[in-house]
């Protein structure tokens, strides 16, 4: 599932190759993917001239002269600009664009192509009750974000209305970089805890954001990301030797999901 870091890879690839261009057709595959019937969805955007596209969460806001296209990948897939006469294998909604260009999305499972007319950007549900950005809070808003909150720090970091574009494939490594606990609630957490997981938040996503996003999510060239299975720090890595102390790590159940920890470094509650 693409995250922040893959979202906004994807969104300067979108900025560099596609703003001032126009939707000449559209066609849709799957229509279940659009929150609108497939002739609104034309009508909505055919003719539309891409002005700039930002990325909130998981999702991808591209601002057209006619409103908003809003993309969410969801368990993943591929959005890629190809010659017309040269479309992928699978795609699930394409729009053909002047330069004989066309923009194809694909989905695995679960995503979203969306047309927000202008004006209601805020009542678009689905992305109206998403939090910030995690990369977009100082380290006092993060703070201030935490206060009153009662769960357990994973959870909280993980829910997209508090926090948003954090998902299980970065979360383990930032846990373990803030030497703390998936199942440590937040009332535990000192000053310094916090200040540690702002900071490992940041530093962490931003190692896959230089890279290019993970590696098993493709560039709108068809290029993959370079960050690798091997700059996993401890996620995924059951069994294998923590690198600061060398105990074992290992999988736990945290909730309706698996966590990756070092037992001696991220002390359980």
């Amino acid at each position: 599932m693409p995250e922040l870091p893959e979202i906004i890879c994807r969104a300067r690839e979108m900025n560099e190759a596609l703003v001032g261009r126009t939707v000449r057709s559209i066609e849709a595959l799957q229509p279940k993917c659009l929150n609108v019937p497939v002739e609104k969805f034309r009508e909505g955007l055919t003719g539309a001239k891409l002005l700039g596209v930002t990325h909130r969460g998981k999702w991808l806001f591209v601002e057209t002269s006619r409103g908003h296209l809003l993309i969410n990948m969801g368990m993943g897939g591929e959005i890629l600009l190809v010659p017309q006469d040269g479309l992928p294998e699978k795609w699930r909604v394409r729009f053909d664009l002047d330069g004989d260009e066309t923009l194809t999305i694909n989905f695995w499972w679960f995503g979203n192509t969306h047309f927000v007319a202008p004006g209601e950007l805020g009542e678009h549900e689905m992305t109206a009750k998403l939090g910030p950005n995690a990369l977009d809070l100082s380290s006092e808003e993060f703070a201030q974000r935490l206060t009153g909150r009662r769960g357990r720090i994973k959870s909280f970091l993980l829910d997209q209305s508090k926090i948003a574009g954090i998902g299980n494939a970065y979360v383990h490594d930032i846990l373990f970089a803030a030497k703390l606990h998936p199942l440590r609630t937040i009332p535990t957490l000192e000053a310094a805890d916090i200040e540690r997981l702002y900071g490992a938040i940041r530093t962490e996503l931003q190692r896959s954001i230089d890279a290019g996003g993970a590696w098993y999510e493709v560039g709108l060239n068809g290029g993959r990301g370079g960050f690798t299975a091997d700059d996993l720090v401890i996620g995924y890595r059951e069994g294998k030797p923590c690198p600061e102390c060398g105990t074992t790590i290992e999988k736990i159940k945290t909730g309706s999901t698996s966590g990756f920890i070092c037992p001696t470094c991220q002390v359980p509650p």
